[in-house]
């Protein structure tokens, strides 16, 4: 279950928010992110750090934020939808809206260990 809106946690830098309808939907969602990676980096975008926010509402439909590596990476125009595909296809779900933003500036301390080491920065 997700922590109450008041109250987010933060995982490898993405905050949950949850109306608490749908159990489980954290581990789904990550899941779900886990498939998507940059093609030009061999980590999935949640190991990345590229997801911000992702808040489930009473209508069981997804808002997430996340950002890119750069505001030119080449991958702008499609890993969002892609983002929103892989979050619509989650069990429950009755729709996904991925809004990017670049507000904190991504950088490599965003990054979870799983991601340092396997870029060769550990």
């Amino acid at each position: 279950m997700f922590p109450i809106p008041t109250l987010p946690e933060t995982k490898h830098g993405m905050t949950f928010l949850d109306n608490g309808t749908l159990p489980n939907m954290e581990e789904r969602v990550i899941a779900a992110i886990k498939t998507c990676y940059d093609p030009e980096i061999p980590v999935d975008i949640y190991e990345l750090g590229l997801m911000y926010k992702v808040e489930v509402k009473p209508d069981n439909s997804i808002f997430a934020e996340m950002t890119l590596t750069s505001p030119n990476c080449p991958s702008a125009g499609t890993l969002p939808g892609e983002v929103e595909d892989r979050l619509r296809d989650i069990d429950g779900v009755s729709s996904a809206m991925v809004d990017v933003v670049f507000e904190p500036t991504w950088d490599k301390a965003m990054m979870s260990e799983v991601a340092l080491l396997e870029l060769g920065f550990m």
